[in-house]
């Protein structure tokens, strides 16, 4: 592939991506970004985990991974469960009102999407799922390869 071409597609996506982030923070009403999101995706899909756990899992670092959590506890999203092994630890763990604006979150992001590819053809929605598709293959490939 030629590299301007390669450029000329970095900056669709940047631009792409700015632009969803952008649109995602004036309609969601809490002051989240992405990450603490994700760890609140993290939490409904595995359970109460410990903040190193989710860091590696996601890969922040721990301080990162300290603000991300405490911001969450702030709002009542998790809250932080004692380790009865280890009274030095504990887990976070989502809580109702997390699970709420964790489902808002989403359906925000799937109605924007929707109104993303309602600019393609059925055609061209199958040609850009095949490519994703191929992409993430060699993502899945070069992890197993370097496990």
């Amino acid at each position: 592939m030629e590299q301007a071409n390669i450029f000329k597609l970095i900056h669709a996506i940047e631009k792409m991506n700015n632009h969803n982030i952008i649109q995602f923070t004036k309609q969601y009403p809490y002051p989240l970004g992405i990450s603490p999101i994700l760890v609140l995706s993290e939490l409904r899909q595995k359970g109460p985990q410990k903040q190193v756990e989710l860091a590696e899992t996601l890969g922040y670092t721990k301080g990162a991974m300290t603000n991300i959590a405490n911001k969450l506890v702030n709002l009542e999203f998790v809250d932080r469960l004692d380790v009865k092994q280890d009274k030095r630890a504990n887990q976070l763990s989502i809580t109702e009102t997390g699970e709420k604006a964790l489902v808002e979150a989403q359906e925000i992001g799937k109605k924007m999407f929707v109104d993303l590819f309602q600019e393609l053809t059925e055609e061209e929605i199958n040609q850009y799922l095949t490519i994703q598709e191929k992409l993430l293959q060699g993502i899945d490939d070069r992890i197993q390869k370097n496990n």
